[in-house]
């Protein structure tokens, strides 16, 4: 699986809100945003234009507006921000997994898809911001990430 840096940087963005909805600190600017996380500034108002179409986040304008989660940390997935940004979770050549079909000895391989897919899902949609903004994973989260093989790259 390759995480688009589109995606990468919405999650890292919608931590920093996260933060501000726990701190009830308001709105953040994207200027602010992008200066906490390092992140590109042009980039990252498309990114957050996504969040918005996709009723992840809110804006407020005025000298004191910005962006502001529109449901609590603990009941946005990273999931969400993923397909907001960037679509599906898994997608073979446009098709949903389960779009697939092959003959002969790729027969089976739609299965395979589908098993990457709710894969992907029982981490990325059972892991929230608050989740992560706390260190505070679910032990499925943990159980794979605490596999040495889980850090190698192969």
């Amino acid at each position: 699986m390759d995480i688009s840096a589109r995606t990468e940087y919405a999650v890292r963005a919608m931590l920093i809100l996260a933060e501000a909805a726990t701190a009830a600190a308001g709105p953040v600017s994207v200027e602010t945003l992008a200066f906490r996380q390092t992140l590109p500034r042009k980039f990252l108002e498309a990114i957050v234009a996504d969040l918005r179409t996709a009723g992840l986040v809110k804006s407020t304008r005025g000298a004191r507006g910005g962006y502001a989660l529109t449901r609590e940390p603990r009941d946005i997935s990273l999931g969400d921000v993923f397909r907001a940004v960037d679509g599906p979770l898994a997608e073979v050549r446009g098709l949903r997994p389960h779009e697939t079909a092959y003959e002969g000895v790729a027969t089976h391989l739609p299965t395979v898809w589908v098993a990457v897919r709710a894969s992907l899902r029982s981490v990325l949609d059972e892991t929230s911001l608050a989740d992560v903004l706390s260190g505070n994973l679910n032990d499925r989260v943990a159980t794979l990430a605490a596999d040495p093989d889980a850090w190698r790259s192969r």
